[in-house]
């Protein structure tokens, strides 16, 4: 068997088709019969010195997608496969993988300690291979040096794969024993020392308890620091990757070592080679990233006490940071403005700067300012370049009266270069430094306007004249005209850009329509600063508004009817499908706000309401979700009425329910089923037996992403509000299914911020899943039947509360749930409320809440909770 296998591994990877294919097929064949003796023939074929490096390469890979996956639910089928394994089997895999770890060929080497690490962290929760860690360890250092990399390279695989609960404190001192002896200046060979240093950075989190012990700290920062000196440079970067992600997870403990920190970052920005300088630069960002977040939950936290202490690094860094930073700006590479995944030097170092802005206010100012007016007019297009750079990476964090007789000053100058300046990066960097300051200040709450009515003429020449420009410039001229709209969005009946609303439409249609629109997403730019013109727009406009219905519908129309295109056209098509969609959307949303326009608006809706509905046709997850978005809002602006469209629309909708390939399109469809809902209230009844069939059959599945769920939850309270007591004859079965769900959710103890936070959102799903059916059943002679399932929604509302790890979101949500019931039981909750263990303390916690929403909530509760316990 052992020959074959190594045969099969080798055509499986044949230029020959038929060959590969029927190598394949007996592989597949294999596994389904027999899948121990496979990943034991596999795993003999990793370990075994005298098979071909090939297909001891593919028996890796194999292994190891035998093990993991990238979805969900197929990860977890994975596991517990490997987990219901015969013991045996399973030893003789692990024997063969150790033994790899030795071997002399790199590749099979390296597949194997990614494989024991993919095992390790199946194993190790469930109290499985305790001796794993100990023997990779325990002769770690009588090993010849490729072993020692390796074995090193699974720890640091390892400690990915295991959350650090998993090991013992005792077995993760031995591991950053290991790791830091391996990447000591002592250790001679490069191979095992960057290793080592990438062993560390997986490490890291598992070091909270010698972080805290001064001398074992001393120990890894010193070996850290000495590292980022390495004479090889992917040892220098991967030691750099060290002190950036001890920045983010251990900030409080940076103090005694930020000064060397800073000198060593400094000379490595300045002389090492760019993926150092680029990690050293980014050191600085993180500290930034802390620092601000910090001081956010200090000015947000009403006690003035946040958790953390700010020990303001950048602040007194700020000296000797700043000209650091300004000089990586003129480091720029030639075609940056092109590449839009482009990162270098002088792009790391503006976003730094940008950062320093924000975490130090007014302070950054002085300090850069004099580099601008030094820069900013000199021939060298990069000098001119970084200045404008440095200009528009400073406009968020100061104060607007400390920015803004600056920018009353800049901005002739900028509306000029952004014209007249030669090179194209100058005017790219200008139009996106225009776009921040309209973006941060230029709207009805800052108090001097940048923009009045003496420049607001130029300023719309300027950027229009500039959409004229490359791909690159028009596209950032695009951005700052979406920032110079969103700032009058409040700004009543007139705006200073009303009398240029034609005009400014007109030029981004144009620009839509360019040959080269496709590139630097110049096309996508000008639809979403086309919405933000109509959705900012005051009433003045609303017959130029109108007149834009049939412009993008004859625009939606034509890409509709194109026949014979190719593979890349059709992706365009589509593309270009669902951003027509979504301006139509946001007219919809804009002409539907107000009566009159409405009212003129809607003769236009079967037409409308028809392209949509071929729209389904096109096979693209972009465009359905953007028809699906804009039918949300038609329903809306149509009400009642948008019933006449549900007999041809309804197959579609079913569709998008059952799309959990493209779980987005599912999400939004969900999402519309509830605007639907909003519109038609009972009309909907006759299409209600075949959503509720899928919305239920969705929430049962384990195929479906998981983050379609909190809205299916609240899309069932969508439906029970708007079908009132006729809800009954689907109330069982959603009790049922609400109340697993409640059971599952109520506790999240175990679980990291972010699952906790996912599982708040399910919360909030069912409670609002419970008030609207509560609300539809009130003032309804079928009430009584709500009366079975209250003792456990009140259950469900205490074990929430005892867990004191609800968002602000679940809270209101959980408290208006208690009212609503209160509210439709009446007297029967009232009795039942009252023997609740914690209502009372909820509600007295939601009525001293500093959220007024939270509040306001509460005392509405309260008074029907009285209004229950009194009758």
């Amino acid at each position: 068997m052992s020959m074959e296998v190594t045969q099969a591994l080798l055509n499986a990877q044949s230029i020959d088709g038929t060959v590969r294919k029927h190598a394949e097929e007996s592989l597949r064949q294999f596994q389904e019969q027999n899948l121990p003796g496979f990943l034991v023939s596999l795993s003999g074929e990793l370990a075994n010195e005298e098979k071909p490096v090939d297909s001891r390469k593919l028996a890796g890979l194999i292994l190891k997608n035998a093990l993991d996956a990238k979805d969900e639910n197929r990860k977890r089928e994975l596991v517990q496969r490997w987990l219901s394994l015969e013991t045996a089997a399973k030893a003789q895999v692990k024997a063969c993988l150790l033994q790899t770890l030795s071997s002399l060929v790199v590749d099979a080497r390296s597949t194997a300690t990614q494989v024991v690490a993919k095992i390790a962290g199946i194993e190790l929760p469930h109290k499985q291979w305790p001796e794993l860690i100990g023997s990779l360890l325990s002769n770690i250092h009588q090993v010849p040096a490729h072993v020692k990399q390796a074995t090193l390279e699974t720890l640091g695989y390892l400690c990915e794969e295991v959350s650090h609960e998993v090991v013992e404190q005792d077995q993760v001192n031995k591991i950053l024993t290991a790791v830091v002896q391996g990447m000591n200046s002592s250790e001679k060979n490069n191979d095992v020392r960057l290793a080592a240093t990438r062993a560390l950075y997986n490490a890291l989190g598992f070091a909270q308890a010698n972080f805290s012990n001064d001398m074992e700290r001393e120990y890894i920062m010193r070996v850290v620091c000495e590292t980022t000196m390495s004479p090889e440079v992917k040892i220098r970067q991967a030691a750099f990757e060290c002190l950036v992600s001890i920045a983010a997870m251990y900030y409080v403990k940076l103090a005694p070592y930020i000064q060397d920190i800073y000198n060593i970052t400094a000379k490595a920005v300045r002389g090492d080679q760019e993926p150092v300088a680029l990690q050293a630069i980014e050191f600085w960002s993180t500290v930034c990233d802390e620092e601000t977040d910090i001081l956010e939950e200090y000015v947000g936290d009403t006690t003035g006490d946040s958790d953390l202490p700010c020990f303001y690094f950048i602040k007194q860094a700020l000296p000797a940071l700043i000209p650091l930073l300004l000089e990586t700006l003129l480091k720029q590479e030639e075609d940056q403005d092109l590449d839009e995944g482009a990162w270098n030097i002088a792009m790391a170092g503006g976003t730094c700067l940008g950062l320093v802005a924000r975490t130090t206010g007014d302070d950054i100012v002085p300090l850069v300012m004099p580099f601008i007016e030094e820069n900013i007019t000199k021939p060298d297009w990069r000098q001119r370049e970084a200045a404008t750079y440095a200009f528009g990476s400073i406009l968020e964090g100061p104060s607007p009266d400390k920015l803004i007789p600056l920018v009353n000053h800049a901005l002739p100058f900028m509306l000029s270069a952004l014209v007249k300046d030669p090179s194209n990066h100058v005017k790219d960097t200008t139009a996106w430094t225009l776009g921040r300051m309209f973006e941060f200040l230029h709207s009805s709450i800052v108090g001097t306007p940048i923009i009045n009515e003496g420049n607001a003429q130029q300023i719309i020449t300027v950027l229009l004249q500039s959409m004229k420009d490359v791909p690159n410039v028009a596209e950032k001229a695009c951005g700052a005209l979406y920032f110079l709209a969103q700032g009058y969005e409040d700004v009543g009946q007139t705006s200073p850009i009303t009398p240029f609303f034609q005009e400014i439409v007109q030029a981004l249609l144009t620009v839509t329509h360019r040959e080269d629109a496709t590139e630097s997403r110049l096309r996508a730019s000008a639809y979403e600063t086309l919405n933000e013109v109509v959705r900012c727009s005051t009433g003045e406009t609303a017959p130029l508004v109108l007149q834009l219905v049939s412009v993008i519908m004859m625009e939606l129309h034509k890409c509709l009817e194109a026949q014979n295109l190719s593979s890349d056209e059709r992706e365009k098509q589509s593309e270009l499908i669902g951003l027509l969609c979504g301006c139509l959307q946001v007219i919809i949303q804009k002409l539907g706000s107000s009566e009159p326009t409405k009212y003129v608006f809607l003769q236009y809706a079967d037409q409308i309401m028809g392209l949509f509905i071929r729209v389904f046709a096109c096979r693209n997850a972009t465009a359905h979700e953007e028809a699906m978005l804009a039918i949300g809002a038609l329903a809306y602006a149509i009400g009642p009425d948008f019933a006449k469209y549900l007999p041809e629309f309804y197959q579609f909708l079913e569709m998008d329910l059952q799309n959990f390939e493209e779980y987005q399109v599912c999400a939004v469809t969900v999402g519309v089923v509830g605007d639907i809902c909003r519109a038609l209230e009972d009309k909907i009844l006759p299409y209600c037996d075949g959503i509720m069939t899928q919305l239920l059959r969705n929430l049962s599945s384990d195929n479906l992403h998981r983050s379609v769920k909190p809205p299916l939850f609240s899309c069932i309270g969508d439906i029970a509000l708007a079908i009132g007591d006729n809800f009954n004859k689907y109330l069982m079965y959603a009790m049922n299914t609400l109340q697993i769900a409640a059971e599952t959710y109520a506790h999240t103890s175990a679980f990291d911020l972010e699952m906790t936070e996912y599982i708040n959102s399910l919360r909030n799903g069912i409670l609002e899943a419970y008030s609207g059916i509560f609300q539809g059943f009130k003032n309804s002679s079928k009430t009584q039947l709500l009366i079975p399932y209250a003792p456990h929604i009140l259950q469900f509302l205490d074990s929430i509360y005892m867990e004191k790890d609800m968002d602000d979101v679940v809270m209101k949500t959980a408290i208006g749930v208690l009212g609503d019931l209160a509210d439709t039981l009446g007297s029967n909750a009232g009795s039942l409320i009252q023997q609740s263990l914690s209502s009372r303390d909820f509600l007295n916690e939601c009525l001293t809440s500093d959220d007024h929403m939270i509040k306001e909530s509460a005392e509405w509760a309260k008074l029907a909770i009285n209004r229950a316990i009194s009758v």
